[in-house]
């Protein structure tokens, strides 16, 4: 609940007095693949930033060396900054990994202090985050996602008809492990869900440009296939143009997850390379980077889609004016549901923030997360 007990001078400086990070790895509860890694564990970095008695939490979804960027390059960056100040401390931390580049790790672990400065600003001023930055919707929708290359067609199945149960109007699987069996899996995933579900697909930039072509087509025309992420890497923007211009008219090209500058996203719009762009909080600078994606996407007209970490994309997915739909990905609505307090409980798949909880509303179980810490 809200406490009101304490309240900060308006125009009052609170001084960032402390900031503790830690890195967990959780297993997955089995083999994961898609259609050009494989793994069997995520790494969460965690950051705790206190300032006027409250403690703010943020973390992403990253290897354990951002956290030990945090510790070496961030951290002197923004003791006694005022807490309040969100940007001024993005733009600092912005100037403080350019030499170490930018892009990748660097901005995962802006991202996470980013979005542990957001929560400490809501719990600060007893706010929720849908507040702090203003809703323009009440709740948003989710796709489940999953569908691993490593399934079976049964886990697949039961995996995809498992959301679809409660009430989920979109799924997504991944392809490109093996693209001569790929329609054949869609078919499957098709046979599972029924007509009434959109059906997403996610290549994780597997497929060659013909292949892509081809099999954009093909997957629409026998499973009804809506969405085609990834067909090539993010970065071959002409690619992706490529699929736009020539693949079917009402398939959309999606790309953006592996996104992380301001600048990135406008070169990917400006190329026309995709029909909705994906940002991912966790990667592309925390909550402030999420809205300056969602900035630009309004000056292009084109639609934003939340890549993973369903639950800390709740609340700022609600103020995005273009924002579509959240991931809701399988790994990290299981990660939430073991070490998160707060999350939330999908209603028909949709997210509805929670206006009872400051912040964004989450809290890291540090007990039962313990038993995953690693080192850093």
């Amino acid at each position: 609940m809200i406490d009101t007990a304490e309240q900060v001078v308006i125009g009052e400086a609170v001084p960032i007095e402390n900031i503790a990070v830690a890195a967990y790895k959780i297993p997955t509860d089995s083999p994961e693949s898609d259609g050009t890694i494989e793994w069997d564990s995520t790494t969460m970095v965690t950051v705790h930033v206190a300032a006027g008695g409250r403690r703010g939490f943020g973390f992403s979804y990253a290897p354990a060396a951002a956290g030990r960027l945090i510790n070496e390059l961030l951290i002197e960056h923004l003791k006694n900054r005022n807490a309040l100040n969100i940007e001024e401390c993005w733009q600092a931390m912005v100037a403080a990994v350019r030499n170490a580049g930018q892009p990748g790790v660097a901005f995962c672990a802006i991202s996470a202090v980013d979005t542990a400065l957001w929560d400490l600003k809501g719990k600060i001023l007893q706010i929720p985050l849908v507040g702090l930055i203003g809703a323009v919707r009440e709740e948003v929708e989710l796709y489940g996602s999953g569908g691993f290359t490593s399934y079976s067609k049964s886990q697949l199945q039961a995996q995809l008809a498992g959301w679809a149960e409660q009430g989920f109007h979109h799924v997504k699987m991944k392809v490109g492990r093996q693209p001569q069996a790929d329609c054949q899996r869609v078919r499957d995933a098709r046979a599972a869900i029924g007509d009434q579900l959109e059906l997403f697909v996610d290549a994780n930039g597997a497929y060659s440009r013909k292949q892509a072509v081809g099999l954009a087509r093909r997957f629409a025309e026998e499973s009804g296939v809506v969405w085609f992420e990834e067909p090539r890497p993010s970065d071959d923007l002409e690619g992706l143009r490529l699929l736009r211009d020539h693949g079917p008219s009402f398939m959309d090209i999606a790309a953006g997850e592996y996104g992380y500058t301001p600048g990135y996203f406008r070169r990917m719009l400006e190329a026309g390379a995709v029909d909705c762009l994906q940002a991912d909080a966790t990667r592309c600078g925390g909550y402030s980077g999420f809205l300056k994606v969602a900035a630009l996407c309004d000056a292009f007209d084109i639609p934003l889609s939340a890549h993973c970490a369903p639950q800390l994309h709740a609340q700022v997915a609600c103020c995005a004016a273009p924002l579509r739909h959240i991931e809701y990905f399988h790994d990290h609505a299981r990660i939430a549901e073991m070490l998160f307090d707060g999350s939330l409980e999908s209603n028909g798949g949709h997210l509805r923030p929670d206006a009872h909880r400051p912040g964004h509303g989450l809290s890291l179980k540090i007990v039962d997360a313990q038993r995953y810490a690693v080192s850093l």
